[in-house]
């Protein structure tokens, strides 16, 4: 096993790509994705506007809407050019204002506020939605407290039958609703399965690349890989402590559990990582094919974990892909630390989830056995030569 781990280590220098993939490329990979975030709330979204009835109830509302930290109204004459800039992604929602607005809403009629969004664009759609309307109910309250005052109803009762029931949302683990927060750690759990995907297929293709295999076979296949998930598990487990620290150390954000359990977490989550890895690579032989494959497999990881969308309103085929993704199982244990501050002994339900991952032990053991072509190559042609 010293032979092993000091034959990766060698390796590892030859190897600048690898090198790469275990120094920089994920630190800078994080610090970008999270300055995609550091702004914590999105502000300032352009939405288009499109003032058909152009009356004082109209531009009332849009200044409601100019208001509204969140939306950027533009105007926009005609329905046609609002659509064609929401199409070219220029804005993100559209406002209709029809014709007749404000002498409708004063007969008593019931005109029609046309709202779109691009549900493509899953938060900034939801949050546009419910910010729209919103914008559009408060703008509309001084006309309807006037038409109810009109009609003879006291002062005292015309809040309550504007807002009979009123409704309070809070988020009791993210009060300010800040996005970081909220998508960070889940979008940076992701890119560190991403990483360690390709820390270790490139570990393995390198044996390919390099012709090593016979070796690999001389000093045991097992002992080999025992090596590298040795030498490996401790440096990607570097980055992911990274990613705690700089979320609840550097960033403050409020975690009622211990780091410590959510590196333990991560450890064997890194774990089922590596034993997908080796059943991929043994069973394809390929460098290209098992790069592509991985990258396949876990690239949509993030879309899986149940944090923007929940898993089972999701197609019975996108949840069984989702149970062999290991930061689906991780994300659980996450959310439970960080938000309930469970211990480590709660966590061991979640811990144990991964057991079906050892059941990919029997696949790589049969497809190990049956070797490389090289290997084989290599032990007809020894012979002849030993004979020679």
């Amino acid at each position: 096993m010293i032979k092993a781990l000091k034959r990766e280590f060698t390796a590892l220098q030859d190897d600048p790509w690898q090198l790469a993939l275990i120094s920089y490329i994920p630190l800078i990979s994080i610090i970008a994705l999270w300055l995609l975030f550091s702004a914590g709330l999105p502000r300032q979204l352009p939405v288009a506007v499109v003032d058909l009835d152009n009356s004082q109830t109209s531009r009332a509302l849009a200044r409601q809407l100019q208001a509204n930290p969140v939306t950027k109204p533009i105007s926009y004459t005609g329905i046609p050019s609002a659509e064609a800039a929401m199409q070219q992604g220029e804005v993100y929602a559209l406002l209709v204002l029809p014709y007749g607005l404000k002498r409708d809403l004063l007969t008593s009629k019931t005109p029609t506020i046309d709202i779109r969004y691009n549900s493509q664009f899953l938060l900034v759609g939801k949050l546009l939605s419910s910010q729209l309307q919103a914008s559009m109910a408060d703008g509309l309250k001084p006309l309807g407290e006037l038409k109810l005052l009109a009609a003879g109803v006291p002062m005292q009762r015309v809040a309550v039958n504007l807002n009979p029931v009123s409704s309070q949302t809070t988020a009791l683990f993210n009060r300010n609703n800040n996005y970081v927060g909220f998508l960070v750690p889940p979008v940076l759990i992701a890119l560190l399965q991403l990483v360690a995907m390709m820390v270790f297929a490139n570990s393995l293709n390198r044996e390919l690349r390099w012709n090593t295999t016979a070796q690999w076979y001389e000093l045991g296949v097992w002992k080999v890989v025992g090596a590298k998930i040795l030498f490996y598990t401790p440096l990607v487990l570097l980055h992911g402590g990274f990613i705690l620290a700089l979320i609840y150390v550097y960033l403050g954000l409020p975690i009622a559990g211990s780091i410590a359990v959510l590196l333990i977490a991560q450890t064997v989550m890194l774990l089922a990582v590596w034993l997908m890895v080796l059943a991929i690579f043994f069973a394809l032989k390929d460098s290209a094919r098992v790069i592509s494959f991985c990258t396949a497999m876990f690239a949509p990881a993030f879309a899986f974990m149940g944090v923007t969308f929940p898993t089972h309103e999701m197609p019975q085929l996108a949840q069984w892909w989702r149970v062999i993704m290991p930061t689906s199982h991780y994300i659980e244990t996450h959310i439970a630390v960080v938000s309930y501050g469970q211990s480590l002994i709660a966590s061991l339900p979640h811990l144990l989830s991964y057991w079906g991952f050892l059941l990919l032990l029997i696949p790589i053991s049969i497809f190990a056995k049956k070797g490389f072509p090289a290997v084989n190559e290599q032990a007809e042609i020894s012979p002849m030569i030993k004979g020679q």
